[in-house]
């Protein structure tokens, strides 16, 4: 098994010990990506903002390893409220087209940076 470990200043820097993403096996197992704007290093304002900055995080870092949102096989969203499921799928649904990956979704107690949504993948890398 190699693993290869993917870091990219189009996305925030990690909050922690951890990677951006790692590959192995044919697959990238991305950190979960909160709303922020990797050039001001502060949290953009609203859940549907939030929301759209994870997901540009999280293309950054998969194009860093190679891959791309249409490859992504699974996600896990994390709420800070659930009652913003609503307004968080359909920016959700806009960043894929045709077959959708398979999905968890979750209300946690909290977030890093007092978030309102923190969205981690796993994606086929493309070799």
């Amino acid at each position: 098994m190699t693993k290869e470990i993917i870091h990219t200043d189009q996305a925030p820097k990690a909050l922690g010990p951890y990677s951006q993403a790692v590959k192995v096996n044919g697959f990238i197992y991305a950190s979960g990506q909160l709303g922020i704007d990797p050039a001001t290093g502060e949290m953009v304002v609203g859940v549907e903002a939030q929301t759209k900055q994870a997901f540009a995080n999280i293309q950054a870092v998969l194009e860093a390893g190679g891959s791309s949102l249409d490859k992504i096989v699974k996600t896990t969203v994390l709420f800070k409220d659930l009652g913003n499921f609503i307004a968080v799928n359909e920016i959700y649904a806009s960043f894929f087209e045709g077959d959708y990956p398979a999905r968890s979704a979750f209300q946690v107690a909290k977030l890093p940076n007092d978030a309102d949504i923190e969205i981690e993948v796993i994606a086929e890398a493309i070799e």
